[in-house]
């Protein structure tokens, strides 16, 4: 009897993972290869002294981006179409080397980030109404924190990683993109309409150094 209950349970929890398998929803957004980044769309910051120098590497998880801001501020995106009813959550795996202690990142003079992520969603027909989400590694807040940008309402700093706990290593987050956005736009989004990666050093004058990888939408 016991025999057959233990082939039941084995049988149950096989069910349980083939069942999760299937269901389980994820949609990557980058490769991080030299023709993808030959491709993607380089936006540098007005009145900013230089680009971020972005490079491809690799290490035993596979490919990442690398972001290297000395003065600089400039993103790399693409527009993709995420269905957010589907695919809600944003993964992120990232590491700050060098980061940017003593700004306050909530101010103009301190808007800056070693390492961020930005979702957009097109709400008008020029990017000023557009509405964002920027995920942000902060280098002097911590996890949790979140404030307007001060430069603008319609995008939101909200800080998933933080250098006063995790620097020089490998983190992987986790937010609802769709609860994020009726929560602190009061919007109900089902579609993203973009996405980019930023590191930024153009208000403090300092030097960043950070890295990307597995950045993906999955439906929990």
């Amino acid at each position: 009897m016991r025999s057959v209950f233990k082939k039941f349970i084995k049988i149950i929890v096989i069910y349980f993972l083939l069942v999760t398998s299937v269901t389980a929803e994820e949609l990557m957004v980058f490769n991080f290869t030299e023709e993808e980044l030959n491709s993607l769309d380089v936006r540098k910051v007005r009145g900013a002294d230089a680009k971020t120098a972005y490079s491809i590497g690799n290490n035993e998880k596979g490919n990442y981006l690398k972001a290297i801001a000395e003065n600089a501020a400039s993103g790399v995106g693409k527009e993709i179409k995420i269905n957010l009813d589907k695919t809600p959550f944003i993964n992120i795996t990232w590491k700050i080397e060098k980061d940017l202690k003593g700004i306050k990142e909530n101010t103009k003079k301190g808007h800056d980030f070693a390492a961020r992520v930005f979702v957009i969603k097109k709400t008008g027909a020029t990017p000023l109404s557009n509405r964002a989400i920027n995920y942000v590694f902060s280098s002097n807040y911590n996890v949790g924190e979140t404030w307007p940008s001060p430069y603008t309402k319609k995008s939101i700093d909200r800080v998933l990683a933080s250098t006063k706990s995790n620097l020089n290593e490998w983190v992987t987050v986790k937010a609802n993109v769709k609860e994020d956005f009726k929560k602190f736009h009061d919007l109900e989004v089902k579609e993203l309409s973009g996405i980019a990666i930023m590191a930024d050093t153009d208000n403090s004058k300092l030097t960043a150094v950070s890295y990307y990888q597995n950045i993906f939408f999955s439906s929990e």
